[in-house]
This record gives C-alpha cells, sequence and structure tokens, in this order.
C-alpha cells in the first residue's frame, strides 16, 4: 500500500501528569505515516480520490486541543480513533508524537510514543437453539451492530443445522457476520461475551443448548493461542454450521493456518460427509 506523511506537526500545549505542563505548556510534534492507495488519485490527477493532508492536519489539531491530557497515550489514541473514523481511505495509521520539554530532570532530545492503528476485518460466527432462535440472532447482530467504533459489512442469510456435539437438544439457527473495527480481537471479544450475558447464556453442558452463541471465526489473518482466546477458532473445518453461512460471505478467504480457501474447506468437509 502506499504512504501519506505528515511530518512534526508543531503545537504548544497543556499536557501533562504536573499541574505545571497544563499551566505553562510546552512544545508537542505529532507526525502520521497514513497507509492508504494512491493509484486512483495519481492517474487521475484528482483530490477527490485521495486523503486531503491538510484537513487531516486540522483534525489532529482540534483532538490536540480539546482538552489537557495527563498522558500523550491517550492523546496518541484520541487522534488516530479521530482520523481513521473521518477518512475512509485510510485502512493504518502510524502515530508519533515527541515532548522535548518533557520533565525528565536529565537532558535529552525528546520523549516520544507512537502507535499503529487499523481497520480490522473480523468474522463473527452466531447461533441460538432456545426461545426465538431467527429474533436472538437478530437482536445480537444489532447488538455487535453498536459497539464502539465497529460496523458490520457482511452478513449471511440463516441456516437451520444439527446440533454438533450434544445431540438431545434443538436444532441451531446459525450465521455468519463480517465487521469492521479499530478493536483489539481480545476487545471484540470481552463484547461478545457481554452480550452472550446480557442475552441470558448461561454455560451449564458443553456443546448445551443456548439461546446465543457468539464466536471470533477471524480476525484478520491474526493467529492467536492464549488460554481464553484462540483464532482461527479451532475446529472450524469441522463445522458445517460456520463454514456454510461463512463460505456465502467470504467464499475465497484463507485461512491463516491451514492455508485453504472457506470454499475449499466446506467442500473437503463435505466431501467427507459423503
Amino acid at each position: 500500500m502506499d504512504k501519506i506523511y505528515i511530518r512534526d506537526l508543531e503545537f504548544i500545549g497543556y499536557h501533562g501528569v504536573f499541574e505545571e505542563e497544563k499551566k505553562l505548556g510546552q512544545k508537542f510534534f505529532v507526525s502520521l505515516e497514513l497507509t492508504t492507495n494512491l493509484r486512483e488519485a495519481g492517474l487521475n490527477d484528482d483530490i477527490t480520490k485521495t486523503t486531503h493532508y491538510g484537513e487531516v492536519a486540522e483534525t489532529v489539531k482540534k483532538v490536540f486541543f480539546q482538552k489537557k491530557y495527563d498522558l500523550i497515550e491517550t492523546l496518541a489514541e484520541d487522534i488516530a480513533r479521530e482520523v481513521l473514523l473521518n477518512y475512509p481511505l485510510i485502512s493504518e495509521l502510524k502515530l508519533e508524537i515527541k515532548k522535548p520539554w518533557a520533565p525528565v530532570g536529565i537532558p535529552l532530545k525528546d520523549v516520544s510514543v507512537e502507535i499503529t492503528r487499523k481497520w480490522n476485518e473480523v468474522y463473527i460466527s452466531l447461533g441460538s437453539n432456545m426461545g426465538n432462535k431467527k429474533e436472538n440472532l437478530e437482536r445480537a447482530i444489532k447488538e455487535i451492530a453498536n459497539i464502539k467504533d465497529t460496523f458490520i459489512i457482511k452478513e449471511s442469510k440463516i441456516i437451520e443445522t444439527e446440533p454438533f456435539g450434544y445431540k438431545e437438544q434443538d436444532d441451531f439457527l446459525n450465521s455468519c457476520i463480517g465487521i469492521k473495527t479499530l478493536l483489539t480481537p481480545r476487545e471484540i471479544l470481552k463484547e461478545l461475551l457481554s452480550i452472550e450475558k446480557k442475552m441470558g447464556r448461561e454455560r451449564k453442558i458443553k456443546w448445551g443448548p443456548r439461546i446465543i452463541d457468539l464466536d471470533i471465526i477471524f480476525y484478520g489473518k491474526e493467529v492467536i493461542e492464549e488460554d481464553d482466546l484462540i483464532v482461527p477458532h479451532p475446529y472450524m473445518e469441522y463445522r458445517e454450521f460456520v463454514l456454510k453461512p461463512l463460505e456465502e460471505i467470504i467464499p475465497n478467504f484463507v485461512h491463516p493456518l491451514l492455508l485453504k480457501r472457506v470454499s475449499t474447506l466446506k467442500k473437503e468437509l463435505e466431501n467427507e460427509k459423503n
């Protein structure tokens, strides 16, 4: 991808933990590296096909002066969020804030923080086999759409499937959605667990009945192996209730560990069943 650089925007700000910093002010420098696609703008000499760096600079200025921050880490987060939310052609940014007059007590050039933030595509499996199953799925999708800095970009049809593992229960309704989010994998997990709890999910029997089940299947191409968070979702390649709706919305997505397309995984599972 292409880059736009905005280097060393200079401001006098009133950010810092110490009271003197908030009263006297000091110099700050803000730099951004914006990841985008400049091809169409370059070929057509058309400013509407690119990101106006002057407007980005004004956005940085607006956030910089909107309040007094204790931490430049928090200031960096707020600037990054505001830029990504307001400039849709930017898929990722790297942001550095330098604080050359930081009250360290030792001569130094500057203190700085640097963060990288980006839009992430996440795919989530939904299932329900209790109560009004269709309404449960629809409510869960609405709840997900209300998560901060998150937008639904793809949604599969609802399918009916037989229960997996524990058979003595009602059939499921399942679907998959794709979201675009600024949240981290763990933040998304926390939000999904909160929605499950809000909707009355109880974990009594492994693979047992559930009013709603929400699982992260893919978080971009990331591979995560933690005690309570595994991505891509383990054993998804053996689960028709995941693969069938997932293939509808991302048939050509390549599993980062199995190195196979979703459509191929679904076909292989169908062949095994036959």
